[in-house]
């Protein structure tokens, strides 16, 4: 994956991580998992994702198809 570059923001305050994979106009759609949202373009292409509560993960850890 060199020269791959991804945009992580975390904000402490709304306990929210977000991860974006490739800066493109796109949408969040829900998983499987309530606590995690994909982003994809209009095509379906992944670009990134996002997971709520994330300091829940201190108790076990996540595990979700995107």
């Amino acid at each position: 994956m060199a020269g791959k570059r991804v945009k992580i923001w975390y904000d402490h305050e709304g306990d929210y991580l977000e991860v974006t994979f490739k800066r493109k106009q796109g949408f969040f759609r829900g998983t499987k998992n309530d606590q995690v949202m994909e982003k994809v373009d209009e095509d379906g292409n992944l670009l990134g994702f996002s997971v709520l509560r994330i300091s829940a993960l201190k108790k076990k850890p996540l595990n979700v198809a995107l």
